[in-house]
């Protein structure tokens, strides 16, 4: 039959193209990429601002003498990372072994070919947080390993709202009343997030739309669904923020780190921020230290629901040693090194049973707010382009918050965007 030749000619054409590949890698002096090969590797990171990183790869180093495993780190910027981690995997290079990737990146570099599935019975995923292992799959199969989580916080001064006889809010609308009648009493701003056109405020829009009961994409990234009322309600919500003054002009400039200054100097009554914060406004010197609590986010009936933050490992697929890469993961993804990565690192382990430990959680407060924020969470629109795919709502959501454009308007013109970037896929 017609189908039965055609299909043995393109199945004669890979075998070809395989052989072929495996010819130049041989010709190059390398050997082609074996999942079982075992030698030294390299994890390859964003910066890591707290240094604990190194201390727990030379335990691992230690232990494995002949497969050692060397540290690069790449600049803080987010967008920098992913241009040089994107840069050496669309080469074919094998320079890293293993990468710590935003979680957002997963399923980009899993439809491009750029990082080999992984076998999820050598990880113990049922001791995670459940969301997170979502942020690792694609297509159905798991590609990379949750590492570290995150999810948005609803930070507020404890000590104003305690004078007003008030709670932290739990819908929009209490956190409206709130910003806009009593901030100003003490001088302050009423909320902001992070609102200037990068993927923080990719983050804030789509968890805007989520808790209103919408999605911007469905069918991981097949069909895009952010045309709805759900989606109108969400982006509603931070324009008229905007438009009545509650949320001030100037956040729409803000970063994670303009946004979490302003809340430590006592310049706003709420702030929409990751944990890192926590620590950092709980500090000695900090204006509000000691004054201040975390919430999950508010939504429109209730508690809303976070974006997912974090990094997952990944092996690229083209390491030529997959089986040492593997087990470094499944190290670092172990409950001593977990408990490191929040002791050490102050970054949010992936870990459940840290959430409820007790003596933890003296240390870290935050933990089971996190916790349940985190379980309340949902990934970032899932895409084989959501580099693009970021960058449409960003460039849509940030003309209508500065009102250059109506919610209404704005949804209908991201919809026809994402439809053209889908429609390329």
């Amino acid at each position: 039959m017609r189908w039965k030749r055609a299909a043995g000619r393109a199945l004669l054409v890979c075998v070809l193209l395989l052989a072929g590949y495996a010819g130049v890698e041989a010709r190059a002096g390398r050997p082609a990429p074996d999942a079982a090969g075992r030698g030294p590797i390299t994890l390859v990171t964003g910066g890591d601002l707290t240094g604990y990183l190194r201390g727990i790869l030379d335990g691992w180093n230690r232990s494995h003498p002949r497969e050692k495993v060397t540290l690069v780190e790449l600049p803080d910027s987010a967008d920098e990372v992913r241009a040089q981690m994107v840069s050496e995997l669309r080469s074919g290079s094998d320079r890293f072994d293993v990468l710590n990737i935003d979680v957002a990146w997963t399923s980009e570099f899993a439809a491009a070919g750029w990082i080999a599935p992984v076998d999820g019975k050598r990880f113990p995923l049922d001791r995670f947080l459940p969301p997170v292992v979502d942020t690792a799959t694609f297509g159905g199969r798991l590609y990379a390993v949750p590492y570290v989580t995150n999810a948005g916080l609803l930070y507020y001064r404890k000590d104003v709202l305690d004078r007003e006889g008030e709670r932290p809010p739990r819908t929009w609308a209490e956190l409206e009343r709130l910003a806009r009648t009593v901030a100003p009493r003490y001088g302050m701003d009423g909320y902001a997030g992070q609102f200037l056109p990068y993927e923080g405020l990719t983050a804030n829009v789509v968890e805007a739309v989520q808790s209103a009961g919408g999605t911007v994409l469905g069918d991981e990234g097949a069909r895009v669904t952010v045309d709805s009322p759900a989606a109108r309600r969400g982006l509603d919500f931070l324009t008229g923020g905007l438009r009545e003054g509650w949320i001030p002009r100037r956040a729409l400039s803000f970063t994670e780190e303009e946004s979490r200054a302003a809340f430590q100097n006592g310049e706003l009554l709420f702030l929409r921020n990751w944990p890192y914060a926590y620590t950092m406004a709980g500090a000695s010197g900090s204006a509000v230290a000691g004054k201040f609590g975390a919430v999950p986010l508010p939504g429109p009936e209730g508690p809303g629901s976070s974006v997912l933050g974090g990094s997952n490992l990944a092996v690229n697929a083209h390491s030529r040693h997959r089986a040492t890469a593997t087990e470094l993961m499944a190290y670092l993804t172990s409950e001593p090194v977990q408990r490191r990565v929040l002791t050490q690192g102050a970054l949010p382990p992936v870990w459940a049973q840290l959430y409820t430990e007790p003596r933890l959680v003296r240390r870290f407060p935050y933990l089971p707010t996190l916790r349940r924020s985190v379980l309340a969470a949902k990934p970032r629109p899932k895409s084989a382009r959501y580099d693009q795919v970021s960058l449409a709502v960003q460039a849509v959501a940030h003309d209508a918050l500065a009102g250059r454009q109506s919610p209404g308007a704005a949804v209908a013109r991201l919809s026809r965007e994402l439809r053209a970037i889908v429609g390329r896929g």
